[in-house]
């Protein structure tokens, strides 16, 4: 077919959400020319749900993001009005870094970033179509008619596709925020082959701050101590003047209220039927379902400097507007609060994720690739985090370039594609600790020293920050060698030191690195008796030092497990293998195979369903047709 292209690029990025930036990004510094398309140019990085960045487990893939050379955290360290380290009672493996945004800022900071960008053109139209030739991606079509040329095509749509806004019995077409919502491309994903589900996400009601009664609620203040996103911000710039958020709670009220307003609630009334995400219920379905709690929290997050508005995170409703203005008046502090904003549900079309590669390209159509709630994820980290990975992919691609698959032990970002292409997802899929089997190895502290190097092999990486981070790497491992290097021995002067600090006394010699992994003892206490280093360490080198010794026998173990992993995932299955032919293997591990399409031994064994039988059987039956394709060679 011909096609009157207008312009050409090597990509075209559709929707400029948290994934469409990232990738956009990513791929036109890696050198490629690059087409970033949106609905509405206003609402590029914009936060249509909540007004923060980061959390348990999201954190850390914000600061995974950055180490690959992404945009979210420097962006987010530019525009938070509060930081705040979670879990520091717990374990290293939990803590995690979490941001108040000052949403509108963050969104104008990012456009800014966007529109000088160089390769990147910005452009506010309505993709329709994709075109495809013979199995691969050659352009789009706009809804005014205008043909664009690409080499790769990237859908990152958001909540946008076939979108529909959920108030009472009210129900729109609409994107996040009341945008346009994308009909003619949902209609052109299922035509181009691709299966297609329905899920639904909610957002909670803003009030006006000025009607709170803050006297009611108990103050959430930011943390003093500075802490960033991006492994390039400075202490320096922490930001002091922090703007509190607030905790109130539902009480039997609220319930009542709620219970009494069932029958019209569109959760039960069958006007929803997308499936909500389990980590972040609606208020109706956590009352129904949580009948014996007494109370939720609620916090109340400020969305800016410069604006009234008021989240109320944990209040997410589709309830009609006047049960939810008798709620909102039904909780502590909020008893003459104005509604400024509605709560609602929002259904969209999403992408079943089995029918991606763990690039992100569809095994379909060559060139076409989809991340973010495209996917069937939800929040604005998870978006980040495959809006790069498809970005350097697309790119890496069409530059006849080796792809970039992050393994399930090189960080959350590679457990989460993992989990979405080899399990697929039945609801809106959010990123937990729990998901992550090497969870102790993927923190918050050490994304730099397990991702930088990859960001720089990839162009993403500039010389400053490269010099930034050799440097810091080599003070790790230096001091790493002088603690285990220096011993203690158990005499007189040291023993009346070790007790003078509280500690029991040494019975044998210990090096310095050995007596550091006492539960009760610092790296400050150990410089006591060996004396600094000969260069003077930052205090995020400390802690991760700190964090390498205490727990040196749980993350040997883990890279054990690693390693064990890693030669599974070096046995590749040929793409043209055929299900049939492999006799014994359970009839349930068959239908998944074919559905996935497993491309190694140790992604086929994650699927849920296979056994470690079936998993025999498969290897089997690929060293017998390796030795016959041996033996035909020999022959030949």
């Amino acid at each position: 077919m011909n096609y009157n292209f207008i312009e050409e690029y090597d990509i075209i990025v559709i929707g400029a959400g948290h994934a469409g930036v990232e990738a956009s990004l990513a791929a036109s510094r890696m050198g490629c020319k690059v087409l970033l398309a949106t609905i509405n140019i206003e609402m590029l990085a914009f936060m249509p749900c909540n007004p923060s960045i980061g959390g348990s487990a999201k954190g850390i893939v914000v600061r995974e993001v950055d180490a690959l050379g992404g945009e979210m955290a420097k962006n987010i360290d530019k525009t938070y009005i509060q930081m705040k380290m979670l879990n520091t009672g717990k374990g290293p493996a939990v803590r995690a870094l979490r941001a108040q945004a000052d949403k509108e800022l963050y969104s104008k900071e990012m456009r800014k970033t966007v529109e000088n960008q160089e390769n990147l053109t910005l452009r506010q139209t309505m993709i329709d179509e994709i075109l495809v030739e013979n199995g691969k991606v050659v352009g789009v079509r706009t809804a005014t008619h205008q043909e664009y040329g690409a080499k790769a095509v990237i859908v990152t749509t958001g909540t946008a596709l076939r979108g529909e806004i959920i108030i009472g019995d009210l129900k729109y077409s609409s994107g996040p925020n009341h945008s346009l919502a994308s009909i003619n491309l949902a209609d052109n994903l299922k035509q181009l082959g691709l299966e297609i589900g329905r899920f639904k996400t909610g957002t909670p009601p803003r009030v006006k701050a000025s009607s709170i009664n803050y006297d009611e609620t108990e103050i959430q203040p930011g943390d003093e101590a500075p802490n960033h996103f991006s492994y390039t911000s400075r202490d320096e710039d922490y930001v002091k003047d922090q703007v509190p958020c607030w905790l109130t709670y539902t009480n039997g009220h609220s319930h009542e209220i709620i219970q009494n307003n069932l029958h019209r609630a569109p959760m039960f009334t069958g006007v929803v039927k997308g499936v909500g995400p389990r980590y972040c219920p609606s208020i109706e379905d956590k009352i129904v379902r949580f009948a014996d709690k007494e109370r939720h929290q609620l916090f109340l997050e400020p969305e800016g400097r410069n604006t009234e508005e008021v989240y109320v995170q944990g209040l997410s409703t589709s309830l009609p507007e006047d049960v939810q203005r008798d709620l909102v008046h039904s909780i502590k502090g909020l008893e003459k609060a104005e509604m400024m904003r509605t709560g609602y549900a929002i259904e969209y079309d999403m992408v079943l994720p089995h029918q991606l590669r763990a690039t992100l390209e569809t095994k379909k159509i060559s060139g076409l690739f989809t991340a973010g709630q495209t996917n069937g994820t939800s929040g604005y980290e998870e978006a980040a985090g495959q809006g790069i990975i498809a970005g350097i992919n697309a790119a890496l691609k069409i530059q006849g370039k080796p792809e970039l698959i992050l393994k399930r032990s090189d960080g959350y970002i590679g457990v989460m594609i993992d989990d979405l292409v080899t399990k697929g997802t039945i609801e809106p899929y959010r990123l937990l600790t729990s998901r992550a089997e090497y969870r102790l190895i993927l923190r918050h502290d050490n994304a730099d020293m397990r991702l930088t190097e990859m960001g720089r092999e990839i162009g993403l990486v500039d010389d400053e920050r490269w010099q930034r981070f050799e440097t810091k790497k080599y003070q790790f491992e230096k001091e790493m060698k002088r603690l285990d290097s220096i011993k203690l021995k158990p005499v007189k002067e040291t023993n009346e030191k070790v007790a003078a600090m509280g500690f029991k006394p040494l019975t044998d010699a210990v090096t310095a690195k050995e007596f550091l992994r006492r539960p009760e003892v610092s790296y400050q206490d150990v410089v006591e008796f060996i004396g600094p280093a000969a260069e003077e360490l930052d205090d995020k080198i400390i802690e991760l030092i700190e964090t390498e010794i205490k727990y040196e026998g749980y993350i040997s173990k883990a890279m054990d497990q690693v390693e064990k992993m890693k030669r599974m995932e070096e046995k590749r299955i040929p793409a043209n293998i055929d299900w049939d032919d492999i006799d014994s293997i359970a009839t349930e591990a068959r239908q998944k195979f074919k559905l996935i399409n497993p491309e190694t031994i140790g992604q086929a064994s994650r699927i849920s369903g296979v056994n470690p039988a079936d998993i025999s059987i498969l290897m089997v039956y690929l060293e017998g047709k390796s030795r016959s394709i041996s033996k035909n060679k020999a022959n030949h």
